[in-house]
């Protein structure tokens, strides 16, 4: 069977080198190699700053719980959110006492525009709007990132399965306040599990590494801990305990830190390859437009595809394919769907919006893994199952 995701890239010499690095390592909790991998992910990114966090899922929460304590947002604010995203971009919002507001997308991108937007702002009031990146591809994110600055919305991110994509010269994850990754094993770079935040604004990432780690200040600046023990009136010694705001423990190991400055140097690799298996199983499969709703993409500078979508013309098409591709190619549910049909979401919200994209999305898409060691007969197999239905 072709698996969504093979290994983490080059796992072979990864392990072999892991297995060195642990030998000789003293401390494998938080420290130097999580700290160097954040300053390479934040240049790579053309980010001022990087957090790193033990997930991608973490990042999320962490970046919700970091602007309350800030006061950016309120308890009971709106927060639009993409309705066809992860479940874990909606929960902390729903966890953290603000209301989230569904934003339909495009059936052609997968994605919110700026038209379906506008059309969420006249039914509602947004403190902030957080984006999904889906698969690699986006809308006019510009013209959202624009709309968000005139109205005084905080734009946030979730590019966790996009790195690497480009939109009028700007990478994907650039265009707000914050952007959240993953480094999930089936993600564009791997560190096993991990996430990060990327953000140009100072306090906010202060406030981040805060939340990071139980609320305290071990990992800040020395500079910034000498200003907030001072307004706090605070000891050296009475500050290795104390909380300044809402955190948790969400620190990534060592491990992850070194696994990540691996992956680092691979990633441009990485990417070449999954933007080129893409454009040769998308211009094939997509071209089927009895079969399929069109993809839109030609509007993205380089499209780093983390997984291949089709929205299927008929619910009969999809069974047919989902029979075809079984013990042959693995497939799954594009991401988590419309999230108002998720029980999590039917539970504790009583959002009705009317989302007819999102909905022909989860009941007629499906997609296949992109990875980088996908070889040229798995590629034509792929292509062939799903141009032959």
């Amino acid at each position: 069977m072709i698996k969504l995701i093979k290994s983490i890239y080059r796992e072979r010499e990864m392990k072999k080198a892991l297995s060195r690095f642990v030998a000789k390592t003293k401390r494998l909790s938080f420290g130097k190699e999580c700290q160097d991998f954040e300053k390479k992910f934040a240049e790579y990114q053309e980010r001022k700053r990087c957090l790193f966090f033990n997930s991608g899922s973490s990042a999320n929460l962490a970046l919700v719980q970091a602007l309350l304590n800030l006061g950016k947002l309120k308890k009971g604010d709106k927060v639009g959110f993409s309705a066809v995203t992860w479940s874990t971009n909606v929960m902390p919002l729903i966890q953290l006492g603000l209301k989230p507001v569904a934003v339909d997308v495009e059936l052609e991108t997968l994605n919110v525009s700026s038209e379906t937007f506008r059309e969420t702002l006249k039914k509602h009031k947004l403190s902030a709007f957080f984006v999904t990146n889906v698969l690699g591809f986006c809308g006019d994110i510009a013209e959202i990132a624009e709309l968000c600055r005139e109205k005084d919305i905080a734009l946030l991110e979730d590019n966790c399965e996009a790195l690497g994509s480009v939109y009028e010269g700007k990478k994907l994850g650039n265009f707000g306040l914050a952007s959240t990754f993953s480094f999930y094993i089936g993600h564009h770079m791997s560190t096993i599990e991990g996430g990060a935040v990327c953000t140009d604004d100072k306090k906010l990432a202060e406030m981040l590494a805060i939340v990071r780690a139980h609320g305290w200040d071990r990992n800040l600046q020395p500079d910034e801990q000498k200003k907030r023990r001072s307004r706090f009136k605070n000891s050296d010694f009475y500050s290795q305990y104390t909380f300044y705001d809402l955190g948790y423990n969400l620190r990534p190991t060592e491990v992850q830190g070194f696994l990540g400055k691996m992956q680092m140097k691979l990633l441009p690799e990485i990417i070449k390859k999954r933007e080129k298996n893409f454009q040769k199983m998308a211009k094939a499969i997509h071209n089927r437009y009895d079969l399929y709703y069109p993809l839109r993409f030609e509007h993205m500078d380089l499209v780093s595809n983390f997984a291949v979508p089709v929205v299927c013309r008929s619910k009969k098409i999809k069974e047919k394919l989902i029979q075809k591709c079984k013990g042959v190619i693995e497939i799954r549910p594009i991401v988590g769907g419309n999230m108002l049909k998720q029980p999590f979401y039917r539970k504790y919200s009583d959002d009705k919006t009317s989302l007819p994209s999102a909905d022909l999305i989860h009941e007629n898409g499906l997609y296949f893994g992109n990875n980088p060691e996908l070889t040229e007969n798995e590629i034509k197999k792929i292509i062939g199952v799903f141009t032959s239905i």
